[in-house]
């Protein structure tokens, strides 16, 4: 059995509203309670600002504003799940966790065509638990998008 495609498929979902989202559980660098960020003037609206993680300084992307999902409330459930896309650190805050799925191939399905939507290149499929379908993303894939700009035309200083 090749336990590399396994872990693959092991996904975090996370709520939004009152949907389920997933991502590769392999993104995932660690899940913190929500602090309120330092905003950046000229931002995007979705990115709340930064913070300072043990000595790096991590942006804040709020996906609930990022996907246009109403107003965010920040309560006790409300996480930032710090990701390590493309050897960047970015926060992305949602409003809960719910549990670590491996889904097996006969439980994906491809996304639907959105046509009109950019939002639907960055979905990968829908997964199937139980009742339960999650939206599966492409973090790496909406991360670097320019609308949000974080990880492309971002340099080192030498």
């Amino acid at each position: 059995m090749d336990t590399k495609s396994n872990q693959d498929n092991e996904v975090l979902s996370f709520r939004l509203a009152k949907e389920e989202y997933a991502i590769s559980i392999l993104k995932v660098q660690e899940i913190r309670g929500y602090e309120e960020p330092t905003m950046l003037p000229s931002a995007p609206a979705c990115i709340k600002g930064i913070t300072n993680l043990r000595g790096s300084i991590v942006p804040i992307v709020d996906m609930r504003i990022l996907f246009k999902l109403g107003e965010p409330v920040y309560d006790q459930f409300t996480v930032v799940i710090v990701l390590n896309i493309k050897n960047h650190v970015i926060g992305m805050v949602v409003d809960s966790v719910s549990d670590v799925v491996t889904l097996s191939d006969e439980q994906m399905r491809p996304a639907p065509e959105m046509g009109t939507t950019a939002d639907g290149d960055y979905i990968t499929g829908l997964g199937t638990v139980g009742e339960r379908m999650l939206i599966v993303l492409d973090i790496d894939k909406l991360m670097s998008s320019e609308q949000l700009g974080l990880i492309t035309n971002v340099q080192k200083a030498a």
